[in-house]
């Protein structure tokens, strides 16, 4: 089975098309202030309209938002999911998912033994699990920080859940983790950008074309 992609934090016309180019199957979106990443929803528009031109679905990476910036979003950008990376509680992740109508990917940070078991409580909350590595100490956002964690800590998970393996991916690595996992979707951020907030369309292809390529154990 070929392992799916998304490639998250885009923010202009020229990576977005290294995406698509690549067979990117999600492209994410970034909607959080402190993140180099972040895009006003209005300046995603036009950039969500290509992205379903060609083929790819559309998630909204939120951290903790209240109703109002989720209804200026979902407005503006109409997301197929909406993937929350903060500490939503999955009472919130279940109500989000109901009222605005979307699929829910809820990210679990994962750096010690027992940790990736708090995807079990999103059970019937979240439609997708993200397993993303805790941020250091001092990160001022909670994912995109380049960080791994050890992918056996899935093993007691990851058959339980539908799930996106995050956390320190890039062309160098992603044909390992999908072998050692069998992640049927990889994310990937920080590991295609040439600096912080800058993405690297020759990164993209060549981590799309790895990960495409790379045979699940």
């Amino acid at each position: 089975m070929t392992t799916k992609v998304k490639i998250c934090g885009l923010k202009e016309q020229l990576t977005l098309e290294a995406a698509l180019a690549g067979g990117a199957d999600y492209v994410g979106f970034v909607f959080f202030a402190p993140s180099p990443r972040s895009l006003a929803p209005e300046a995603a528009r036009p950039l969500v309209t290509r992205a379903r031109r060609g083929g790819a679905k559309v998630v909204a990476l939120l951290v903790d938002p209240d109703d109002g910036l989720l209804e200026e979003v979902v407005n503006a950008v109409e997301p197929d999911i909406l993937q929350l990376h903060g500490r939503e509680s999955p009472a919130r992740a279940a109500q989000i998912g109901r009222r605005w109508r979307r699929q829910v990917m809820k990210a679990i940070s994962v750096a010690a033994p027992g940790d990736a078991e708090a995807a079990l409580r999103y059970a019937g909350a979240a439609d997708l699990i993200l397993f993303d590595a805790k941020a250091p100490m001092g990160a001022t956002r909670p994912g995109g920080n380049g960080q791994a964690f050890p992918w056996e800590l899935l093993a007691e998970v990851k058959d339980k859940v539908a799930y996106v393996l995050s956390g320190g991916l890039s062309p160098d690595n992603v044909a390992e983790a999908i072998r050692a996992t069998a992640a049927p979707i990889v994310d990937v951020s920080s590991g295609v950008e040439s600096r912080p907030g800058e993405k690297d369309p020759a990164l993209i292809a060549r981590f799309l074309r790895i990960a495409k390529a790379a045979h699940q154990s």
